[in-house]
């Protein structure tokens, strides 16, 4: 009853939007250009956040951890690339539709490591909706979304060049070892390609106390090849195939049937010492893409095609999953804004295997077809809306090899944007989502206990926001209290092989940020506050699949650049102690404060060089980062410690 009342109320708001969307396109008038609503600032109070590519160089990120260092929203568990897992207000990211240059990303097959392998050398942006997926972003977005986009060749070449490169070399301190990245890229007569690879091999990290946490080396490769030919009339084919490695040494211990399995989440359990075994974490993705450079009023099409499996070697199992997808899709332009409307699909698989004989391997697979509208538009000069819808049909196989479900679902969402005076704009936005089902994982399908599907449903969910924004030009300042409740969540890592058990999960809090800018730098501050629980208890820090305790986090960043040639900057992160959690299972978690600082030099003469110096945990703080799997936990877990004082010093040489 509860989620018919709210698609109910849903959908009257999206109507009556719609309606005075249609009498304002029948006057006359010129597309307006950009949507209000589509802004950053809009999109920040929505919970949309934007990590920029200038954002993402400040931060020089070697892992997808450091890429969300200053976004408080953001949470990423600990160790090294395999084990990091990404949590929007405490949400996993399995539950958020994931992309990648528009491509759907599977998640992992394994709980013990990160579900999307990326290395962020090549990134470019990454675009994150929380609770508030709009209708073209895919399906199976219950938590929001994350869309990861890596640069291309317009973004790297400047006007009138036809080649380039950089290469960039980099050491460290603490285990951080050497990092390389070579990029090489050209255009001519309308071909285009870029070709990257960047190599990053360390060594296990000491904590703030100086104490080796065994089995977090790096051991990434990544490397990706883009190429795309336009024609004069503006038609545009692009592919992109990539691959990402991660196969450093790994601490494992003995589990069932007295195999060694992986845990590069953990430091250790209580039960006994670790074993350091070779890991494997690797996604390999490809994509054909079709757009048009010359876009018509009517004509702005978005084709794809996708293919990207997720590999995990976890010693005593091993498991993949695969994913082949597409979207077909189209951006009308309105006069008063677009209407973007289309079709996608995927084939899912999920498969597991082991050498011991005694043990049951199988496979499930998913598929699923949608259709979709989103339409974003200014009503007048002071309101602007987005509201959408998608239908999906999905069909199950579980991997008994008897069972076969089909299940199909509505979804919609709702956003608005009042300017109520020239430096205060309100903001608000409702969304219920069909999620439809959700593969188990690949590793230990049928593991030891057949999987049963008894009970076997389509989780759902439903999000609200409303918040203000502030804006003089220097000063700006947001805040918006969020909710989003996630039903019926199939168990994807069965207890008793019971895929049919569900969990609900709630997300709740409030999420802000005040920042002032200046002509050479800006400060800001980002807070957010998340209350997450688990079947109406605080959800633990080992749910797989579902979530992590939040609390309090806090984020002061600033950048300076006091000439040409220089910019400094750097980054305080202050997690208070969060007490609320379930204390049959948890301790509190504990307070920590870690002050990074960097600093950015080109030489005056050689402006092809850039030499660049960071200094990370300055103070040397020992902590576990919230978001860690097994933090604060009082069973079997050792929740990793985060690195010690580490200083690294990197130079790009551009032609």
């Amino acid at each position: 009853m509860k989620h018919s009342l709210r698609v109910t109320l849903l959908l009257t708001t999206c109507l009556v939007a719609a309606g005075a969307a249609r009498a304002d396109d029948e006057e006359e008038g010129e597309f307006l250009g950009e949507i209000r609503i589509e802004a950053e600032p809009a999109q920040s109070v929505l919970g949309n956040l934007e990590i920029t590519s200038e954002d993402i160089r400040r931060q020089n990120p070697s892992t997808v951890r450091d890429v969300y260092q200053n976004e408080t929203a953001v949470t990423v568990s600990g160790g090294a690339s395999i084990a990091q897992k990404v949590y929007v207000y405490g949400i996993e990211e399995s539950l958020l539709s994931v992309t990648i240059d528009g491509a759907r990303q599977n998640k992992s097959a394994f709980h013990h490591t990160g579900n999307v392998l990326i290395d962020p050398s090549l990134l470019e942006a990454v675009d994150i909706t929380s609770g508030l997926a709009p209708a073209d972003a895919g399906p199976g977005g219950l938590g929001g979304s994350i869309a990861y986009k890596t640069k291309d060749v317009e973004d790297l070449l400047d006007e009138g060049d036809n080649f380039g490169g950089y290469f960039t070399l980099g050491g460290g301190t603490n285990g951080y070892g050497y990092r390389s990245n070579l990029v090489l890229y050209g255009r001519e007569s309308g071909f285009e390609y870029l070709l990257s690879g960047a190599i990053h091999q360390g060594s296990d990290y000491k904590d703030g106390a100086g104490v080796t946490v065994e089995g977090t080396e790096q051991k990434i490769s990544d490397y990706m090849a883009k190429f795309a030919y336009t024609t004069e009339t503006g038609h545009r084919v692009s592919f992109t195939a990539s691959q990402t490695e991660d196969t450093g040494l790994r601490a494992a211990q003995t589990g069932p049937g007295g195999l060694l399995f992986t845990r590069p989440d953990f430091a250790g359990l209580t039960t006994g010492p670790n074993t350091l075994i070779e890991g494997l974490s690797r996604r390999t993705s490809y994509s054909l893409t079709y757009t048009n450079e010359t876009p018509t009023e009517w004509f702005d099409p978005f084709f794809q095609l996708a293919y990207n499996e997720q590999e995990i070697d976890a010693g005593g199992v091993r498991g993949i999953n695969t994913s082949f997808s597409g979207t077909f899709k189209n951006v009308f332009r309105l006069s008063n804004g677009t209407v973007t409307a289309g079709i996608d699909f995927f084939d899912e698989g999920a498969e597991g295997w082991t050498d011991a004989p005694i043990l049951f391997t199988g496979i499930e697979t998913l598929r699923s077809v949608g259709v979709f509208a989103q339409a974003r538009q200014d009503l007048s000069p002071r309101v602007s809306v987005s509201y959408g819808a998608r239908y999906d049909w999905q069909e199950f196989e579980g991997a008994d090899n008897t069972t076969n479900i089909k299940d199909d679902g509505f979804s919609a969402n709702g956003a608005v944007d009042v300017i109520l005076s020239d430096t205060l704009t309100l903001n608000a936005g409702l969304a219920s989502t069909w999620g439809g089902f959700d593969l188990g994982e690949a590793a230990l399908v049928n593991f030891f206990t057949p999987w049963t599907y008894n009970g076997f449903t389509a989780s759902r969910s439903t999000s609200a926001r409303i918040g203000l924004r502030f804006d003089n030009g220097q000063w700006t300042a947001r805040g918006a209290l969020f909710r989003t409740e996630i039903d019926d969540i199939n168990a994807v890592l069965p207890i008793g092989g019971d895929r049919g058990a569900t969990t609900d999960i709630l997300s709740q809090g409030f999420d802000g940020s005040v920042g002032y800018l200046w002509n050479s730098g800006f400060a800001r501050l980002n807070y957010t506050y998340a209350d997450v629980t688990s079947s109406d208890v605080p959800i633990g820090s080992t749910a797989y699949y579902l979530g992590r305790p939040v609390g309090h986090q806090f984020a002061l960043e600033a950048a300076w650049q006091p000439s040409v040639d220089w910019m400094v900057g750097g980054s305080l992160r202050f997690a208070p102690e969060y007490d609320d959690v379930d204390t049959a299972t948890m301790t509190p978690l504990p307070a920590y404060q870690v002050l990074d600082l960097y600093a950015e030099y080109v030489p005056p003469r050689m402006e092809i060089v850039t030499l660049r110096l960071d200094v990370r945990n300055l103070f040397d703080e020992t902590y576990v980062a919230r978001g860690s799997d097994g933090a604060g936990s009082t069973g079997t877990p050792i929740a990793l410690n985060e690195p010690g004082r580490t200083i690294s010093l990197f130079a790009t040489v551009r032609f």
